[in-house]
């Protein structure tokens, strides 16, 4: 079987590789091996980041809301409670828009919890 010189897609694959990790410090920017391995832990790292990214601004719209229905005198978790009851079905996210940009609209939707 005849020989395949593989330097030309060798060099294309360690080109990419590099390009991926510019920016890296030390050695994972310009050592092949290293940048592999800075590849995966990053990739890894992406993708439990992007799960987390959810959980982070769930909690920012906690405490959104917390804080407008606190100067409304009710507590966070009195006020979800008031909704499930009152078969309001506003999410949190939708919540806490209503609390920084239509604060006279979230008053309604808390007096009518009340």
């Amino acid at each position: 079987m005849t020989r395949v010189k593989g330097g030309q897609h060798a060099l294309k694959r360690r080109k990419k590789v590099l390009s991926m990790t510019k920016g890296y410090r030390f050695g994972r920017s310009t050592k092949e091996r290293q940048a592999k391995e800075a590849i995966f832990h990053a990739g890894t790292y992406a993708f439990a980041h992007r799960r987390d990214k959810k959980n982070d601004q769930r909690k920012l719209w906690e405490v959104r809301i917390n804080g407008a229905v606190r100067a409304e005198g009710l507590s966070y978790s009195k006020f979800i409670g008031a909704l499930k009851k009152a078969n309001i079905a506003l999410d949190r996210k939708i919540l806490s828009d209503l609390a920084i940009d239509a604060p006279a609209t979230f008053k309604a939707v808390v007096e009518k919890v009340k």
